[in-house]
């Protein structure tokens, strides 16, 4: 029986050229004799399809990301860490995007997110003849991609605001290659680039704010190995302005006269659901995939996040963390009650469900995931030094599957094997040293307000970023980075955030 539906659409032609009629193969020769088309070859390697009607920005930045050979720290499928739709979702839950898109901002945010370098510009921060020179430039190099943002009707096409990658630039015709990632709606096509111009010289009806284009290239520096910032936790907009707004006016209108004072203070009036919004990276695998044995990679960055662990363990805000949590007191107790304290297990059989949900390709809620069992156990091969791992039975409906969690950890003791939910070990990634690192991410104008001088200036030795070891500054650095990128993309402010690192 026939089903209604579309099957693709016609190409309005003109304006639009398609990349493989004679024409538009004719432009690809002479943009490649001109030298413009040096960075198609990466984009088209790596050519994806949205998997949803509203998913074309999600698709056009993993495209871009992976072209680029950005790490994304967490495994897709199976060993494979790569880009795609279901991990991106820093900056925006993906069943909201999934129902209305994501705007030109939130995209920013998200590129920040994955690790990306990104410049960005609204038309109104921008001149067409800047505009070109961008395209030529990203056309001409395989180390940077431009992601536009235009509106679809400019090109008599079905449809309004709309994603997707330049792959390339005709100079002689001063026409630019659209890789459109509805490629179940229309064909990579040329385009004046004067008219794409206009296609994004328009409003987004849903902001109010202009469209634009984005650059995005490879950082300077990899992206946090061993913490990152969530907000797939409604509450983290809350947060975050709490951290960079309300803790600055707290310690300002308190008498505070020394560091317990200060860290009683921040955490408080920490909000609820905090420890959702800053989370370890977790390195998780299929068991049937792994085996007993680690691979290199593995090896390398387990190594680098105990590195990180120790550099954290080993400066002086640490110990006065550490002092503050350990405290006999009763009311701080039930201040740290928001979860950071959870044991191990219970920590890694969250982490195997989020797992679960990835690897499934189910991103957006792992409600539907129930950890059954969870195992700590060592594993130790060929001599080598031994690794934690937490085992995990995970079931979702009728079906089962085993994940383990490879656990960076410090000066950890660890006996036997030890299953079920309340068990504990060592020091791994949690409590201390997760509102350690939060600390020193905070803004350095976060102390400003302090008035004793001798405090201020023991803060600013416990907190200032150059006196920490390198790897610890760098994850700093990113932290952040993401604090400042999730407020204003919170206030929907994002036109102001440069490529610079904070």
């Amino acid at each position: 029986m026939a089903m209604a539906g579309l099957f693709r659409r016609l190409l309005p032609s003109p304006p639009a050229i398609d990349f493989a009629s004679s024409e538009g193969k004719q432009l690809f020769i002479e943009a490649i004799q001109g030298g413009t088309m040096e960075g198609f070859y990466r984009l088209i390697s790596y050519f994806q399809t949205q998997s949803e009607p509203a998913y074309c920005g999600l698709a056009s930045l993993s495209m871009v990301l992976n072209a680029l050979a950005i790490d994304p720290g967490r495994k897709w499928k199976g060993p494979w860490r790569w880009f795609d739709e279901s991990i991106l979702d820093c900056c925006e839950p993906l069943e909201k995007i999934k129902a209305k898109g994501i705007s030109f901002g939130k995209l920013v945010c998200l590129a920040h997110c994955a690790g990306a370098k990104v410049e960005s510009f609204r038309t109104s921060q921008s001149t067409i003849d800047d505009f070109r020179k961008h395209v030529m430039r990203c056309s001409a190099s395989d180390d940077c991609h431009v992601i536009s943002s235009y509106n679809r009707a400019t090109f008599r096409q079905t449809g309004s605001g709309h994603f997707s990658p330049i792959g390339g630039y005709h100079a002689g015709r001063d026409m630019a290659l659209i890789l459109d990632v509805a490629r179940f709606k229309y064909p990579p096509h040329w385009v004046p680039l004067k008219l794409l111009w206009e296609a994004m010289n328009n409003y987004d009806e849903t902001t109010g704010q202009r469209r634009g284009f984005m650059l995005i290239s490879r950082p300077h520096r990899e992206p946090g190995c061993l913490y990152t910032l969530s907000c797939r936790h409604e509450s983290w907009a809350r947060i975050a302005k709490y951290l960079i707004d309300d803790v600055p006016l707290l310690l300002r209108s308190e008498l505070v006269k020394d560091i317990e004072k200060v860290l009683s203070v921040i955490f408080v009036s920490l909000p609820s659901n905090f420890e959702e919004f800053i989370k370890w990276v977790a390195e998780i695998r299929r068991q049937e995939d792994s085996g007993h044995n680690l691979s290199q990679e593995e090896k390398q960055r387990l190594s680098i996040k105990e590195e990180i662990l120790k550099q954290v363990q080993e400066t002086g805000l640490f110990k006065h963390v550490t002092a503050f949590c350990s405290s006999a007191n009763s009311c701080r107790r039930n201040v740290l009650r928001f979860g950071l304290e959870r044991s191990l297990p219970d920590i890694a059989a969250s982490v195997c469900c989020q797992g679960a949900e990835i690897l499934g390709g189910k991103a957006g809620s792992s409600d539907g995931y129930c950890c059954r069992e969870t195992c700590v156990r060592c594993l130790k091969a060929n001599g080598d030094k031994p690794v934690t791992l937490v085992s995990g039975t995970v079931a979702d409906g009728g079906s089962e599957q085993g994940l383990d969690v490879l656990i960076p950890s410090s000066q950890m003791k660890l006996a036997r094997c030890r299953c079920g939910p309340s068990d504990s070990v060592g020091m791994y990634p949690a409590s201390a040293d997760v509102l350690t690192v939060l600390l020193l991410a905070l803004p350095p104008d976060t102390w400003s307000g302090i008035r004793e001088e001798k405090l201020l200036q023991e803060i600013d030795r416990l907190v200032s970023a150059e006196n920490l070891p390198s790897l610890l500054q760098e994850e700093v650095l990113h932290l952040r980075r993401q604090l400042h990128i999730l407020k204003r993309c919170q206030e929907n402010k994002l036109d102001d955030l440069g490529p610079s690192l904070l």
